[in-house]
């Protein structure tokens, strides 16, 4: 490299070498590593997105462990490196770890955590939030306020959606789709109408529920529908949020053709993964449908927007912030440096990773084990008993 890394360096005496790609929301996950014989270093290279030669780099000579972000690209190369300098385990500070050739890590032993059960209730808000800022054209009304456009009270400026009564449709019913879904309903009192592979049976009893708990107070009783395809959803919902995994089936799963079959006022939420959604149709839809709106979290080509995009004032764009709570941020920092942990020091794999509370619990130590790696089974490693 052309400049030196500006590393930071807690314990230089450790025994083990952790290395973090970038400095991480709080303190916690620093002091479990030093606590256990870590050296920890931490790069500020003022890059976004460090590059695999940058990592290579960083990783050296002899590197036990590393933490990562789902900017990078970590595949053969990375892995390979890694092996060479004695690396046993790599964790994104992600759930979802679509940057990870998993393949090429199994072939060198090396194991892959990830970070879920701390993003839940954080990434629902978020499609929650975006989901009333887009009805209620919260962003245009900012924007024309601090323009100093505003010369008084008018009937029709920024007429914006009621989401009491809608119906709002959730595609991808899994933990944070349902989350959301309950946030919507209890909320805003709306209908729900989802899809998904499998029969979300506890929602469907949380609003069956509520339904009649309102129905007892003298109020409409909110209903809820299990639809039997996507383009059910698509087509009776006033705002439908996203939450489906990316793989090969749902790439562009928001195309032209179930885009058009949406409500010409409709609003589009994904806080997901962005190529679910095919962007340049996106973009010509909004132009050609300037009531319909849209919030994203996400897009297609991080950290880029297709063309048009930012000139659409009937859509909403924030960059990538679903988990950017405190609480959740920290957590995620943590479960990494638990899972980079649990394998240098050769801990079982949490038996539910989905269920990771007694990690987060500052008041008392981790239990004995990698929180989450997602290619436990392909390594063969053991199933904690905790």
């Amino acid at each position: 490299m052309a400049k030196p890394m500006a590393i930071e360096v807690h314990n230089p005496n450790g025994k083990y070498r952790v290395v973090s790609t970038k400095p991480m929301p709080g303190t916690r996950w620093i002091n479990l590593l030093v606590d256990q014989g870590c050296r920890v270093e931490i790069c500020h290279l003022k890059k976004t997105i460090l590059s695999v030669e940058d990592i290579i780099d960083l990783i050296g000579n002899k590197c036990d462990g590393v933490i990562g972000q789902l900017t990078e690209d970590w595949g053969e190369t990375l892995f390979s490196a890694l092996s060479k300098a004695g690396g046993k385990a790599f964790s994104n500070m992600a759930v979802g770890y679509n940057n990870v050739d998993v393949e090429a890590a199994n072939k060198y032993g090396i194991a892959v955590g990830n970070t879920p059960g701390v993003l839940t209730e954080t990434t629902a808000e978020l499609a929650a939030s975006l989901s009333l800022a887009a009805a209620r054209r919260i962003v245009e009304a900012d924007g024309f306020m601090r323009a100093g456009l505003y010369e008084g009270w008018l009937p029709h400026l920024f007429v914006g959606n009621l989401l009491k009564g809608q119906t709002v449709g959730v595609i991808g019913a899994g933990r944070i789709g349902s989350a959301y879904a309950r946030m919507m309903v209890e909320g805003f009192k709306m209908n729900l109408i989802y899809f998904d592979l499998y029969q979300s049976t506890r929602l469907e009893k949380f609003v069956t529920a509520y339904g009649q708990f309102l129905k007892a107070n003298g109020e409409q009783p909110v209903t809820w529908k299990r639809a039997s395809s996507m383009e059910e959803v698509l087509r009776e919902a006033d705002l439908i949020s996203l939450h489906p995994v990316l793989d090969k089936t749902t790439y562009h799963l928001v195309n032209k053709e179930r885009l058009a079959m949406m409500k010409k006022e409709a609003i589009l939420v994904n806080c997901s993964r962005g190529p679910v959604i095919d962007e340049v149709a996106l973009v010509n839809h909004l132009r050609e449908n300037p009531m319909f709106r849209v919030g994203l979290d996400v897009f297609e080509e991080e950290p880029f927007m297709k063309p048009g995009l930012a000139d659409m004032k009937n859509a909403i764009v924030v960059p990538h912030i679903a988990s950017a709570s405190k609480w959740t941020r920290e957590g995620m920092a943590t479960l990494a440096a638990l899972n980079v942990l649990g394998r240098i020091k050769g801990y079982p794999i949490w038996s539910d990773p989905n269920r990771v509370d007694p990690f987060l619990n500052e008041n008392a130590s981790p239990p004995n084990a990698s929180p989450s790696i997602v290619n436990s089974k392909a390594l063969g490693l053991p199933v904690s008993k905790l």
